[in-house]
């Protein structure tokens, strides 16, 4: 059995900080991009040459990524300039069905008819007020994409803003499409859309959009607060009219780091974005979260009092669980939950195989919602794909009241921290899923339950947070068990007492079932595992949880 690291449980009250005032920068071309490259060399990272070119459009831009990461290291040697620029008011003051009304022209998408991938952009206003600089590089060289009116459509209550903006404007961001679905037909695959923040959004075949992914997180659940870089420049490849691959460039920037940053996407049946993060710290952090990512959970089958929502649907919910497979192939779940105060909880270990925040629950009858198809969220897998060393990943739960709210983020975090002046990268794939992660044969856990602990009709029964735990496993080896065979499970757990630890099949005849009860050492969070073996030999994933006493009172 490999050792892993669980380590519980910080409860906090903080007070969370958006940052304002972002700056931007004057665009890169790319004749200076290359001749910064040069003037820099001995300033590039660690010193490393060129990225050997993995698309026929990226040979055309040999040592861009490079120059780029160049130039954010010597951001990190400057102080942090905020956002400098202005936007019409009209815009600025827009409103949600507003900004809904400004519809991009899906004529006007950049490489129609040019190449499989096409690119819609996103108008600059709302809450989208910080426009980003998109360049396109091609054939050796690098343009601006401006701003074009006759791109949008202003339909309805906001007929009365077009005209208003002027081509200096920007951009909020854009979308990617490519035929992921069927061949008739693009598909949107993959978003990036506002300066404020890092944040960027990937599907596969089937899904609806859901979680989001990050570039990075800063100080995220800290009492001073999160800082959260941002995406300012981008440099889009243009793909030749056969190519199934696409590379974008990143320019990345906050008070404390700056980066440059790769993606690689490659969309189809097992789309995988592969992503390439050079870091500068201008500052010390204190604590650095790799490749994020957000999600929601309202409530589920866990959930400690549900009535709470007066709701008709059984569960609400983007992801259900965190999965994490360790270093030496232990694949550990621990199920989702909306607390009634903020938790932070994470799993230990150096050099990690991968982690996700999962959406385990395809069924529609659980969730029985015709509009949001919670069934059909992904689920999205972090893949390193070079030596993380050694950490955790860290689960932050937010009480959240509202489905609107993501309350759910899932990082990595390692040991050493990253001071001023200090360079890293971090290499890593995402993949979005279904149920299942990559590799993962063993059994899992199909649905955790608890609750009361009490007996029926039991005279002084237990305090409310006696608990009664039922988690059932499906799958694996679980399908092929000689009759007869014995199998036990194995709790392990940091406080409190356990009592009726057993398992059973359920009548479906492939469903095993461990079930328990908990005593808590008074309102002490209890950080617990479970698995279920046959002799020796283990049948499944390991089932991690932390009950927290005061989510009931």
């Amino acid at each position: 059995m490999s050792k892993l690291l669980t380590n519980v449980v910080r409860t906090l009250s903080i007070n969370s900080k958006s940052i304002n005032n972002r700056p931007l920068h004057k665009p890169l071309t790319f004749a200076a991009s290359c001749l910064l490259a040069l003037c820099v060399a001995s300033e590039s990272f660690a010193a490393q040459p060129s990225i050997t070119p993995t698309s026929a459009s990226e040979t055309s831009q040999p040592g861009l990524y490079d120059a780029i990461s160049s130039r954010a290291k010597l951001l990190a040697k400057g102080n942090f300039k905020p956002f400098s620029g202005k936007m019409p008011e009209a815009l600025a003051k827009m409103d949600y069905d507003q900004y809904r009304s400004v519809r991009f022209r899906p004529d006007s998408s950049l490489w129609r008819n040019e190449a499989q991938f096409e690119v819609q952009l996103f108008h600059a206003g709302y809450i989208f007020k910080e426009p980003v600089v998109l360049h396109m590089a091609t054939n050796g060289n690098d343009t601006t994409v401006p701003f074009k009116q006759e791109y949008f459509n202003y339909e309805g209550t906001a007929a009365k803003l077009a005209g208003i903006a002027g081509k200096d404007l920007g951009y909020a961001g854009f979308r990617v499409h490519y035929p992921i679905n069927n061949g008739q037909y693009k598909d949107e695959f993959m978003v990036f859309q506002g300066a404020a923040s890092s944040y960027f959004r990937i599907i596969g075949p089937g899904h609806a959009w859901g979680l989001s992914a990050r570039g990075l997180a800063i100080d995220t659940a800290e009492p001073k607060g999160e800082e959260f870089p941002i995406f300012r420049e981008y440099w889009m490849l243009k793909p030749t009219p056969t190519e199934k691959h696409l590379v974008i460039y990143a320019l990345m920037d906050s008070p404390s780091v700056t980066g440059a940053f790769r993606f690689d996407a490659y969309p189809g049946t097992n789309t995988e974005v592969k992503v390439t993060a050079r870091l500068y710290a201008r500052k010390d952090i204190q604590k650095l979260g790799v490749a994020p990512l957000t999600s929601m959970f309202m409530f589920g089958e866990n959930s400690v009092n549900v009535s709470r929502f007066d709701d008709f649907r059984p569960e609400v919910h983007d992801s259900d669980g965190v999965l994490m497979q360790t270093s030496a192939g232990e694949w550990v779940w621990r199920a989702l939950s909306n607390h009634r105060g903020l938790h932070i909880s994470s799993l230990g270990d150096t050099n990690p195989q991968g982690f996700g925040l999962m959406q385990r629950d395809r069924d529609f009858n659980n969730y029985l919602d015709s509009e949001a198809h919670y069934e059909r969220r992904p689920s999205l897998w972090v893949k390193p794909e070079n030596a993380w060393g050694k950490g955790r990943v860290e689960l932050v739960e937010i009480p959240s009241d509202s489905e609107a709210n993501d309350n759910i983020v899932a990082y990595w975090v390692p040991e050493q921290p990253m001071k001023a002046g200090d360079s890293r990268e971090f290499k890593y794939s995402l993949q979005p899923l279904d149920a299942n992660a990559p590799g993962q044969t063993i059994a899992k856990v199909l649905r955790t339950r608890t609750g009361w602990g009490a007996v029926a009709a039991q005279g002084n029964p237990p305090p409310k947070s006696k608990r009664q735990f039922a988690i059932d496993f499906q799958g694996g080896e679980l399908d092929k068990l000689p009759t007869g065979t014995v199998v036990e499970a194995d709790l392990g757990k940091n406080s409190g007492n356990f009592t009726d630890l057993h398992v059973s099949k359920l009548p479906d005849g492939k469903t095993y079932r461990a079930s328990f009860k908990l005593e808590p050492d008074g309102n002490n969070a209890v950080d617990m595992r479970v698995f279920i073996k046959a002799g020796n030999k283990r049948l499944s994933e390991v089932w991690s949880y932390v009950w927290y006493p005061d989510d009931i009172q």
